[in-house]
């Protein structure tokens, strides 16, 4: 759906809302048992008010969202002027802002998009709004105003990348123009009213500093992935959902030498790389009909005919990691990629797994044989207790044993460090005094790494 389409479809869905009766009430009572507000039947008049004022002028194509939201917001300013229902200025202010965000932005939710401290938002239906802070939930006093108006909400965001979400195909992963990742889920698989989940990305995306001030790793483990990526060996990160495994990939993305050819494959687009030469492609789901999707295998195997120097896909969850394998076992050395495991080992049995998803009937023996020589290093990421996210593990894969494949812990997180006095972790990885195998691959790159980094005594 284009952006036309959509503003067309949404600004007339809002004036069919605006102007039906009072909404009735919902049957789910909220969790904090929150009512309507008091001047819901004042904003409802404003609102129509603003729609009579401007009309076609909503979904002009030819009329620029900046030129758009000074026209927005100047009708509303005079359309409330207008209104005899005697209100505090700190409610004209409130109204007038609550509608700003449902034309221009997205509703209730526009206050905590504009916080940088909110790294998720969680919309259990129209009356429960949770937040993640500081790596910890809190519920909020926002609401919207019914199903009606949270289902406007999801339709605008998804319409925006060409995307849908209806009966026949409730749930639906989409992105924000930030790139903050987004998942909606509706009636009839959503009971309670449809469900958002959104995972903000900074505007300025973290950097290797930003992560080392996190606690998430230390200078040494730093300069030891830098000098990986750039000695182009494969690097997996895995880790359970919201570890930040992203975040860290993104970081890693940006060691790429800015000379080479990237291309980046992901189900909705979400790395922010800063180098010049990047190909960026994202998965598209089935239309209507059932046809026309592109997988994430689908990618990976077009990829491999756009002559890339580095292939970047964002998380294999199915038989695309067969197609990953075969990428780094052929010439496609230096590839990134993250994967959904709970330590090093599991990821490894993970990747197995989805290798059989692909349907190839092929002895587990054989696959072992694939991953111990495509993945070099597992990068393990776990979000504590203390909502702090920390690299926990750094792993190097040494080869098959026997029919298993080894591995070498190099840094571990030391949690015999104890908590501070708010509770947060002290502790951080410290190597565990084993040399990698891939010293002398990264020497033949002309990177030295210093012995010292995997000195017990190192920082």
């Amino acid at each position: 759906m284009t952006n036309l389409a959509a503003r067309i479809d949404l600004a007339r869905q809002a004036q069919r809302d605006v102007t039906s009766t009072a909404p009735a009430q919902l049957s789910r009572v909220g969790r904090h048992h929150r009512t309507r507000d008091a001047f819901a039947p004042v904003k409802d008049r404003v609102h129509q008010a603003l729609l009579e004022s401007l009309g076609p002028r909503l979904y002009d194509p030819n009329l620029p969202e900046a030129e758009l939201a000074t026209k927005v917001r100047a009708t509303l300013q005079s359309v409330i002027d207008a209104e005899q229902t005697p209100m505090a200025h700190a409610d004209r202010t409130r109204i007038a802002q609550e509608i700003s965000d449902d034309i221009l932005g997205h509703g209730p939710l526009e206050p905590y998009l504009r916080d940088p401290d909110i790294t998720e938002i969680m919309v259990n239906g129209p009356l429960d709004i949770f937040v993640e802070r500081d790596g910890r939930l809190h519920a909020t006093n926002a609401t919207f105003s019914d199903d009606a108006h949270l289902r406007r909400t999801i339709d605008k965001i998804v319409a925006r990348v060409g995307r849908r979400v209806d009966e026949s195909s409730p749930m639906v992963d989409a992105r924000l123009p930030d790139g903050s990742r987004v998942n909606a889920v509706v009636a009839p698989v959503a009971l309670d009213g449809a469900l958002l989940t959104i995972r903000k990305f900074a505007a300025d995306p973290f950097t290797d500093n930003d992560l080392i001030a996190f606690g998430t790793m230390s200078e040494t483990v730093r300069d030891f992935l830098r000098m990986c990526v750039l000695g182009r060996r494969n690097i997996v990160i895995s880790g359970g959902t919201g570890s930040g495994k992203t975040t860290t990939l993104n970081v890693l993305s940006g060691f790429l030498p800015e000379e080479e050819r990237i291309v980046t494959i992901e189900d909705a687009a979400e790395l922010q790389l800063r180098q010049e030469h990047v190909l960026r492609m994202e998965a598209r789901p089935p239309n209507i009909e059932g046809r026309g999707a592109i997988e994430i295998r689908d990618l990976v195997r077009n990829s491999l005919r756009m002559r890339p120097d580095r292939i970047i896909v964002g998380e294999v969850r199915d038989g695309a990691a067969l197609d990953m394998l075969q990428a780094m076992n052929t010439g496609h050395d230096g590839s990134l990629t993250t994967v959904h495991a709970n330590s090093p080992r599991d990821s490894l049995s993970r990747l197995e797994t989805m290798v059989l998803m692909a349907g190839v009937d092929l002895p587990v023996r054989a696959i072992r044989e694939q991953v111990s020589s495509a993945v070099d290093l597992i990068v393990q990421q776990t979000r504590l207790k203390d909502g702090s996210r920390r690299i926990v593990a750094i792993t190097e894969v040494v080869g098959m044993e026997s029919g298993v494949i080894t591995l070498q812990d190099l840094f571990t997180f030391d949690y015999s460090a104890g908590r501070d006095e708010h509770g947060r972790f002290r502790g951080q990885l410290v190597p565990t005094g084993i040399r990698p195998k891939l010293v002398q691959e990264l020497s033949d790159h002309g990177l030295e790494v210093p012995i010292h980094f995997f000195s017990p005594s190192a920082p």
